[in-house]
């Protein structure tokens, strides 16, 4: 129906439902939107840990190294330094110096930071943990030496 000027009364009630209809659907589409972009903000990545790594190592470098270590952290230093999440997919050569890396810096007592580490106390290595970690990477260094 297309409004003239002589039911001018009947055209304002066909614009205002069809308004009511288009704000409606302009709604409903924000909705759906806005919790879809609430859902994928809150998904987590998924944590992809070098096979080779045992289950106790696992639960350390998850629990005290991965917030920062991985390829979606907002910590660029720390990412480039290390990523477990790419640790598998390295070549030999480069496998080996990040294994060398992480023993290294454990051992200098630089992981995590101390600045880091004022905020977050409870992230700060055991020894047990931190021998832990070591072994695992000298082992895998060695491996891979050997071959």
């Amino acid at each position: 129906m297309t409004c003239t000027g002589t039911d001018n009364k009947n055209c304002l009630i066909i614009i205002i439902h069809k308004m009511k209809k288009m704000n409606l659907y302009a709604i409903t589409f924000l909705i759906v939107l806005l919790a879809s972009v609430g859902l994928s903000a809150q998904e987590q990545p998924k944590k992809k840990l070098p096979a080779s790594m045992p289950k106790k190592v696992k639960n350390v470098v998850e629990n005290k190294c991965y917030g920062c270590h991985n390829i979606n952290s907002k910590n660029d230093k720390a990412k480039e330094d290390l990523d477990f999440t790419t640790l598998d997919g390295l070549g030999k050569i480069k496998k080996i110096g990040a294994y060398k890396h992480i023993i290294e810096t454990i051992e200098k007592e630089e992981m995590p930071p101390q600045k880091f580490l004022a905020r977050n106390p409870d992230k700060k290595l055991t020894e047990e943990e931190a021998k832990l970690i070591m072994d695992w990477a000298k082992k895998e260094a060695s491996s891979l030496i050997g071959k």
